[in-house]
């Protein structure tokens, strides 16, 4: 089954569901992520492509974490169009199983720090906004950052599953939000849903595709499912990019680079590695000197 996330309304309730197990193990592979990494990281970038799914075309949004702990930060860039880009600071990270028996994702981003969220809207400034961690396992904290930040009460449940060959087997999120005219039957019928539904990381290792999940989340509303977007990990960068990046680096660090005659640039997001030669170097410091 193809990554995708499906939009839907029912009596009051607005949700979202992403199935998003490729883009996960794409990233496990570009950045070499052990499991505490893997789940924290396609946790993050299911929740950003969630959230980016609010967006118009064009938009874009950045999700990070900065709580502290031993994965360092955490963050991922994702798109209305269904593309997501992330990184995690310290991709092998080993921690022991959390006291429930899971990978220990919380212990992993830590609790001393915040979410936040930026929003690239086209206007000159982006827009950020941020509140504090709360247990690091990401859904909840991103459900606190939704009404803290935006006073928008809503519930996201996100899940990465991972074997031990560090592949993951099942990744996938929603996001549920109750309409102005969400009537109160509506919202107890909703949480007692909530309540007994399995996790969305085992609904997708056992086939479930995204419209199922909404079906699972939705028992008992009419529900009108309005559009299915694919879904990828796809970075923007390139080697123009990261040429323009190398010009404002300062002389010494340029002249440096010349006198090695190569040099190997990645991206952070990706991990895609571009090599420069000597005289692509010094066509480099060339221009830089035009620039100062």
């Amino acid at each position: 089954m193809k990554d995708h996330l499906v939009k839907a309304t029912a009596d009051g309730v607005r949700i979202y569901a992403a199935v998003t197990t490729d883009l996960v193990n794409e990233a496990i592979r570009r950045h070499d992520c052990y499991p505490v990494a893997a789940a924290a990281l396609g946790r993050t970038m299911t929740g950003a492509l969630l959230l980016a799914a609010n967006l118009k075309n064009k938009e874009a949004l950045t999700v990070k974490f900065n709580g502290g702990g031993p994965l360092g930060i955490v963050t991922a860039d994702a798109t209305p169009e269904g593309y997501v880009r992330g990184y995690v600071g310290n991709p092998h990270v080993n921690l022991p199983l959390n006291e429930k028996g899971k990978i220990d994702v919380g212990g992993g981003v830590g609790t001393n720090g915040t979410v936040s969220v930026t929003r690239f809207t086209g206007l000159r400034n982006p827009i950020t906004g941020s509140c504090e961690i709360t247990d690091g396992e990401i859904a909840d904290d991103l459900t606190k950052y939704l009404y803290v930040s935006e006073q928008t009460p809503s519930s996201i449940g996100l899940g990465v599953l991972v074997n031990p060959e560090f592949k993951c087997i099942g990744a996938g999120g929603f996001f549920i939000q109750p309409l102005p005219d969400a009537t109160e039957e509506c919202i107890s019928k909703l949480e007692a849903n909530l309540q007994k539904v399995n996790s969305v990381s085992h609904m997708v290792e056992k086939g479930y595709s995204a419209k199922d999940i909404i079906a699972e989340m939705l028992q008992g509303f009419d529900i009108n499912y309005m559009s299915e977007t694919d879904l990828a990990f796809k970075c923007h960068c390139s080697k123009e990019m990261l040429f323009n990046v190398l010009i404002s680096l300062g002389k010494e660090d340029l002249d440096s680079l010349v006198a090695d005659g190569k040099a190997e640039v990645s991206c952070h997001f990706c991990n895609e590695k571009y090599e420069f030669t000597g005289e692509e170097l010094q066509e480099l410091a060339t221009a830089a000197d035009k620039v100062r």
